[in-house]
């Protein structure tokens, strides 16, 4: 492997990260302009539209047929169906800083799923750095417990439903990926999440009368450049950008990686959406992040030679 080849997964996956630390705060803003599954249904209408480019000139390739891509259905269900579902009605009685946090936990539930469904193994140091992350999440929650109000305690439940239907994916792709290319995998689940989000967005105004609904958020500018950078970033190139680096990268490399959204999350709720940062959300943070890097360096079987790398 050329040391150009993984200086860029690295590079991509600190993108990654930076994409989706920012990700939550535009979805913070769009939620005032219109309900989630509206902003679910334009932000992958905007991801369809943009995959279409490299699909016309060639740069993507789809090798399956139709009833070949239903059978990626399941996949999709978990992500993007689930997980951005869960993600954007969670936001709605969240800050983008706790967002951030909860998503932090992502590599620990992705090992604690892969233990279960793919036997592999933790050991007890692992273990440890495990209740070291979620002590720090269960800490920033006691810490704000004046704030933890019925809505609220149900957008911890529903973000951590996002993060644990995502882990859910991590798991599953490792088989998928065995049978699919990247490019049929990625233009499937955003084909999927187009006509998902699309029909269920426009079968609800259909029912409750309100079409108009619809397309009344884009004529506000403060709600389309959230959508764009949500479409365009956070739903088609953060697809591609996960895929290329864990096909270079080992995972637990990348799990590390993808953590930066937390900081990124943190910091951009604080300083642009003006979200109030405690002292206790930088302890909570830190004890999070020194346990998933744990989970990834205490590996039993870190010495091994990895073998064939799976996104």
């Amino acid at each position: 492997m050329s040391r150009s080849k993984i200086l860029l997964a690295y590079l991509s996956i600190i993108l990654f990260a930076l994409i989706i630390g920012f990700s939550f705060m535009f979805t913070k803003i769009a939620i005032h302009y219109a309900n989630p599954m509206d902003i679910l249904a334009h932000r992958f209408t905007v991801a369809f539209l943009v995959m279409l480019i490299p699909l016309l000139f060639g740069w993507m390739k789809l090798s399956l047929r139709p009833k070949e891509m239903l059978k990626l259905l399941p996949l999709a269900l978990v992500n993007p169906f689930l997980y951005f579902l869960f993600q954007v009605l969670g936001l709605i009685t969240m800050s983008s800083s706790e967002a951030g946090i909860i998503q932090a936990l992502l590599p620990i539930l992705t090992l604690f799923f892969a233990s279960i469904f793919l036997k592999e193994k933790m050991n007890i140091w692992q273990k440890g750095a495990i209740f070291l992350s979620v002590f720090g999440v269960i800490f920033i929650f006691i810490m704000s417990g004046a704030n933890l109000g019925h809505l609220h305690i149900s957008g911890i439940l529903l973000l951590f439903l996002s993060t644990a239907t995502y882990a859910t994916y991590n798991v599953c792709a490792r088989k998928y990926t065995k049978n699919y290319h990247m490019d049929d995998m990625t233009i499937s689940m955003i084909t999927i999440g187009f006509v998902s989000f699309n029909a269920l967005s426009l079968g609800w105004h259909l029912v409750d009368h309100s079409v108009s609904d619809y397309v009344k958020p884009l004529f506000h500018l403060n709600y389309v450049l959230p959508v764009l950078s949500l479409g365009i970033l956070a739903s088609f190139v953060t697809f591609i950008l996960t895929n290329f680096s864990l096909s270079i990268l080992e995972a637990s490399k990348v799990g590390i990686f993808m953590n930066l959204n937390t900081i990124v999350a943190l910091f951009a709720g604080h300083f642009i959406l003006k979200e109030n940062l405690f002292y206790y959300h930088y302890i909570g943070t830190v004890l999070v992040l020194i346990g998933v890097i744990g989970v990834n360096l205490l590996s039993s079987n870190h010495k091994k030679k990895p073998g064939k790398l799976a996104s």
